[in-house]
């Protein structure tokens, strides 16, 4: 049995009859940036995450840079970020000309430590980056109170969890904005590059428009510096076609990720992911731990082909681009332990329970050698 990592076949096929009208639709009225298919999308995302306003941008990576432009970071200044996460994330600070500042991760959710962020904070930080990585929203009660002692933002990194809840509110408007990605392996996935930046902040939001449509509300008149972020048509027509299965797809990965831990449980090798008490994890990435022989599994499970990811391999303290920052290997235990020991099981909606039961048997068959 063949196991990808991700089947994102499965999915265009179950959908294919909706999304081709569709796309069709943007050809016929050669709408191909922006226009009416992005706008109803962007006001059925924000709705669907409770939020005021959804503008769709060209990436997740774009909607970082978009976002902290927009809160005026820029350089000396200094923005707070987890060492565990894939470098977009930092990209919104270095592209503002300011300097990111990587801390550790809590060793239960993954996500940002707030503990270790309050110790980061200086006279020159400007922002707080919560990602809720994975699929599972970081702890934004702590943050925002760590944020609003030293005046500061706060703000989200969505790119991952699309639909998740932190104590029954969904991600996307805890703080001044939040950047999401579609970008194709995304929960909901665009057919080539989009993102999206939120915000109840009707200010903010204007600025944004303005930063997205080099810095015009009105053709030819720029009233501020920007950029070209806009969002393609041909993708807000099949993200709109695609977020009106996102929830069911959501409960799919969660019923994957709760025959994981089932089928996986009692193996002493083993770390299988937790989902906190207070939050809704809508598993992304479902993401172990096999401290004594990781590569080994990786390898073995290849044999049986069953595909596997590494995120992320190198976290962005010990990343060659950041060296000039002079962290020390060691200074961040347990993003440096997931890097180590982490491994991604394949994780979608459209896993069969025979295909779990296979790669979990696998699995024991490993550790029972």
């Amino acid at each position: 049995m063949n196991i990808p990592f991700l089947d994102l076949k499965a999915q265009y096929k179950s959908i294919k009859d909706e999304v081709n009208p569709a796309i069709q639709d943007v050809l016929d009225n050669t709408a191909y940036v922006m226009g009416k298919a992005v706008a109803d999308f962007e006001a059925a995302f924000a709705f669907e995450h409770g939020v005021k306003h959804c503008l769709g941008t060209s990436s997740g990576t774009d909607g970082n840079h978009m976002v902290l432009w927009g809160l005026g970071v820029g350089s000396g200044d200094e923005v707070i970020i987890p060492a565990n996460t894939f470098i977009a994330t930092a990209w919104g600070a270095t592209l503002c000309g300011a300097t990111p500042v990587f801390v550790d991760c809590d060793p239960i959710s993954y996500n940002i430590d707030p503990s270790k962020v309050e110790e980061a904070i200086t006279s020159r930080t400007k922002a707080i980056v919560a990602v809720h990585l994975y699929g599972q929203p970081a702890d934004m009660d702590a943050l925002q109170a760590i944020a609003t002692k030293h005046g500061i933002h706060l703000i989200e990194d969505c790119a991952q969890a699309h639909l998740a809840e932190y104590k029954n509110k969904r991600v996307g408007g805890f703080g001044r904005a939040a950047s999401f990605s579609f970008y194709p392996g995304k929960n909901l996935g665009a057919y080539g590059e989009a993102g999206a930046v939120t915000t109840t902040d009707d200010d903010l939001a204007k600025k944004f428009r303005m930063i997205r449509d080099h810095g015009t509300l009105t053709k030819y008149n720029h009233e501020i510096y920007g950029h070209n972020y806009r969002m393609e048509g041909i993708q807000g027509a099949v993200l709109g076609v695609k977020l009106k299965h996102l929830n069911t797809w959501t409960e799919g990965r969660r019923r994957v990720a709760s025959r994981y831990c089932e089928m996986l449980s009692g193996l002493d090798e083993l770390m299988l992911p937790t989902e906190v008490s207070d939050r809704r994890h809508v598993y992304h990435l479902f993401v172990v731990q096999a401290p004594l022989r990781r590569d080994d599994l990786v390898k073995y499970l290849n044999e049986k082909g069953i595909a596997t990811g590494l995120h992320y391999p190198v976290p962005l303290h010990m990343q060659p681009c950041f060296s000039h920052l002079n962290y020390d290997r060691g200074v961040m235990p347990v993003a440096e332990q997931l890097a180590e020991n982490g491994l991604s099981l394949p994780m979608y909606p459209e896993l069969t329970d025979e295909q779990l039961t296979y790669i979990s048997n696998n699995i024991r068959h490993f550790f029972m050698k």
